[in-house]
Parts: C-alpha cells; sequence; structure tokens
C-alpha cells in the first residue's frame, strides 16, 4: 500500500506571511515579501541555521518554482 503524498507543511506556510525578517537590511519585512534578489544572496552565501534559515530556504523554493499562489489564502487570513 503506497503512503499518500506529502503537502506542505501549513504551519510552517503560515510562519512565512506572518514572521518578520529580524535583522538586516529588510528587517521587518514579512518573509513573504523579501525581494527574491535577497533570497537568492541567502541562497548563494548559505542560510542561517535553525527555522530562520529554514523559513527563508523555503521561500527561496516557493519564488524558483512559481508557488507563491500557495501563500494566496494564508494571507487573507492574516
Amino acid at each position: 500500500m503506497a503512503e499518500p503524498a506529502a503537502g506542505p507543511d501549513s504551519s510552517l506556510l503560515k510562519e512565512l506571511v506572518t514572521m518578520p525578517m529580524p535583522f538586516g537590511k529588510y528587517k521587518g519585512t514579512l518573509i513573504y515579501r523579501l525581494p527574491v534578489s535577497y533570497l537568492e544572496w541567502f541562497q548563494r552565501k548559505g542560510f542561517p541555521a535553525g527555522k530562520l534559515g529554514m523559513l527563508l530556504g523555503t521561500m527561496y523554493e516557493i519564488q524558483l518554482n512559481g508557488l507563491q499562489h500557495l501563500l494566496e489564502p494564508l494571507k487573507k487570513l492574516r
């Protein structure tokens, strides 16, 4: 029997639309609003350790793959 395909973690996606960037040039900007150029810079230099790095990496992948529509319903709930 095949395992069901895992979908995106909704709690992780919710954090992308509610958590502000805690430092740097875009301090205070919600992670989903960070410019792709900033996410690309982190991808080249290395994402920070821990949860923030995971969120930034996830947002980078969402942008890279054109999956921003996944966040639309969550933006409306804010």
